[in-house]
């Protein structure tokens, strides 16, 4: 079974159509009838994780996610959020989805059956849509990943090798998930294809600016703030 995981933190304007994308996924139900390895089956349970939205908005989860197991939690953050989504699934497979993400049909098909061929990496990522860019990853490097993270959090991983979000983290808590994994041998397949797209938003994890931006104007707040948190994953990795 896949766990699907979505943290919330008041902004459900794209909730509904996330959970319909979620629901909607085609692939499964192939995969076991063609006998995928190593996977009991073609379900998913979707978790979707309150992280102590307001009290309206609380209620408005409540009847947007009518029918999917919902748990309301004080506002820890994303990470928090994520980790306690996680304790309480039961999935083999687990998928952490933001809530402004919408994901392509055949999206955890394509990931399931990447990892059922791919038997000793530990994730399968994609390219997604970001608004009107497509943003692209690249097949497995471990050099590039110790450089800069290509790899979204959307991805599909094994639980027995998911260690867990630090919760003391601000930022790139992704990037941080998959270079701990590097130090334990794991690794992830990539699929080159965008399957999931997100809503660009002002404020958040959707918020995209070109690479040049926080090169070329290190004053601005915005990218102080991304190379201090850069910095921050960088020495606790010892890539300094």
């Amino acid at each position: 079974m896949i766990s699907v995981i979505i943290p919330i933190y008041n902004n459900i304007r794209h909730l509904k159509d996330c959970l319909d994308s979620v629901s909607a996924q085609t692939d499964l139900e192939s995969l076991r009838e063609q006998g995928a390895p190593r996977f009991r089956g073609d379900s998913a349970e979707i978790i979707i994780v309150d992280d102590g939205s307001a009290a309206e908005t609380a209620k408005k989860i409540d009847e947007i996610g009518s029918g999917f197991k919902i748990i309301h939690i004080p506002h820890t953050g994303a990470a928090g959020a994520r980790n306690r989504g996680f304790a309480a699934s039961n999935g083999e497979l687990v998928f952490f989805c933001d809530a402004d993400i919408e994901l392509n049909p055949s999206c955890l098909g394509k990931m399931m059956k990447a990892l059922a061929e791919n038997s000793g990496v530990s994730y399968a990522y994609s390219d997604y849509q970001l608004g009107w860019k497509k943003m692209r990853a690249c097949p497995f490097d471990a050099e590039k990943l110790k450089k800069f993270n290509y790899i979204s959090t959307m991805s599909l991983i094994r639980r027995a090798d998911f260690p867990g979000f630090d919760e003391s983290l601000k930022r790139f808590q992704d990037w941080d998930l998959w270079l701990t994994l590097l130090e334990r041998g794991k690794t992830g397949v990539y699929i080159p294809e965008a399957l999931f797209c997100a809503h660009p938003a002002k404020l958040g994890i959707s918020k995209w600016r070109p690479g040049f931006f926080y090169k070329f104007f290190p004053w601005a707040k915005s990218a102080k703030e991304y190379n201090e948190a850069r910095g921050v994953v960088l020495k606790k990795h010892k890539l300094l």
